[in-house]
């Protein structure tokens, strides 16, 4: 019988931690402080709201470092379904992040690179191809932009190199991630250097549109930062391809989000200590306009290319981790089993890594940004939530697994961690049947996988 081929375990402690930060660093933090300050109207409170948002990301990474270094196998989250709830709620959970949460995540990060390339190419927002048509009796349009086709082709260059080679990838991913944390970093520092801003910003207050109560917009704001902190997760994918898994994965998830917590607060003092609140509740460019506004033009294309450095860095992180979800369901025989193969020579699941890359790309070539992102928060953090609640049922369940690190803080950090994260999918209520519908399709899924596995 012919042996099994295994992924190789190519990513070192500094790839890992390079997964775990640059997949959390994309565009969110580039973004995200405008509308944070339109929705509390106070720069310290939107430093306090990313410090909490981060915090409850690092106790989500806190069990996902107990889980991934007592389970350090292919598919990660998928791995911690399966064997906590069952395997329905293992397809369900790969059936989610197959069709929505890590394609459309990897669809939209590739949108925002493309969005920042045509600062240089303007011709991108161009339309390529139209076509009328008819959709229930109203007339419609079908376009196709030059940035859906970026984006697609994006998908398709980063799948490609994933294919390649895990190493290759893993250093891709460390080389990028470095070069966004300079970019970063040479914000801050600048910023606080030669922004010649002032301090008196943090105690200003703005007033920006219809004001609502204080906890719906605490909660708003919260969401806002938990997208730009999302992608904490992602190292517990490619945990079979982490050398040394019961040390460099906790080492991993603690410092990358660690790291992130820290580049966040000190970018948003910088972004506050340059620019007056007013400006920044009226721009939707913040970082490009605190770079301008001690850079001067060259500060747009500066943080131009920084944005799309970072969303490279992201998406390169995305595809390595997502595509080891099927990759792990496969092999496990809940999902068609060529997307359990693992190429001759470069030892990567090419299969699930161009599976994935189809959805994406097909998602991609919607150009519905927002629309995308928002689904994929919901349908994450419903499964974040499920994850960090099956380490209960692991410990009384499987006493006896090893367990080289233990989740600080058990059992209050992770039923904190449940509870936070119930409470914003209470919040983003709005986005609940379109994902749970799309959820609750795979169910009927499952069953006709299995009738279709016997009758084989």
């Amino acid at each position: 019988m012919e042996q099994r081929r295994e992924l190789v375990k190519g990513l070192s402690v500094y790839g890992a931690t390079s997964v775990v930060a640059g997949t959390i660093i994309g565009t969110g933090i580039f973004v995200v402080p405008s509308i944070m300050l339109r929705q509390l109207g106070s720069p310290l409170m939107v430093i306090i709201v990313y410090i909490l948002a981060g915090v409850l990301s690092l106790f989500g990474a806190l069990g996902y470092a107990e889980l991934g270094a007592a389970l350090p196998e292919a598919g990660g989250e998928y791995v911690y379904m399966h064997r906590a709830y069952g395997p329905m709620m293992g397809f369900l959970y790969g059936w989610t992040q197959f069709t929505v949460a890590k394609s459309g995540s990897i669809a939209t990060i590739a949108t925002g690179f493309v969005i920042y390339l045509a600062y240089f190419f303007p011709g991108l927002n161009e339309v390529l191809w139209q076509a009328p048509m008819q959709i229930a009796g109203h007339s419609a349009t079908l376009q196709l932009t030059g940035l859906q086709v970026g984006a697609a082709l994006m998908v398709l260059l980063l799948s490609g190199l994933n294919i390649l080679g895990v190493r290759r990838s893993g250093r891709t991913q460390t080389f990028f991630t470095a070069a966004k944390l300079l970019v970063l970093f040479t914000l801050i520092v600048l910023g606080l250097t030669l922004g010649h801003g002032s301090f008196e910003h943090f105690r200003t207050h703005v007033n920006f549109g219809a004001q609502a109560g204080l906890l719906a917009t605490f909660g708003a704001a919260t969401v806002a930062a938990l997208w730009a902190y999302d992608g904490w997760n992602n190292l517990s994918m490619v945990a079979g391809e982490v050398e040394n898994p019961p040390r460099n994965m906790p080492i991993a998830l603690i410092l990358g989000t660690l790291l992130v917590i820290t580049v966040y607060v000190l970018v948003n003092i910088a972004y506050f200590y340059v620019l007056a609140p007013a400006h920044i509740a009226s721009t939707n460019t913040v970082a490009a306009d605190t770079a301008r506004q001690f850079m001067g033009k060259a500060g747009g294309a500066f943080i131009a290319i920084g944005v799309m450095i970072s969303c490279f860095a992201a998406l390169n992180g995305s595809i390595l981790s997502g595509s080891r979800v099927p990759y792990a369901q496969a092999r496990d025989g809940l999902f068609p089993q060529f997307l359990a193969s693992v190429h001759p020579r470069f030892r990567t699941p090419a299969a699930a890594i161009a599976a994935q890359s189809v959805i994406a790309g097909l998602l991609a070539l919607t150009g519905q940004y927002q629309s995308l992102f928002t689904k994929v928060i919901f349908s994450e953090f419903l499964f974040y939530a499920l994850v960090t609640g099956g380490i209960f049922i692991l410990r009384r369940r499987m006493p006896g697994l090893a367990r080289p690190y233990r989740t600080w803080g058990y059992p209050f950090i992770p039923a904190i961690f449940v509870i936070l994260s119930v409470m914003v999918l209470i919040n983003q209520w709005s986005d609940s049947v379109w994902v749970l519908a799309l959820v609750g399709s795979g169910v009927p899924a499952y069953f006709l996988w299995r009738i279709w596995k016997r009758a084989r």
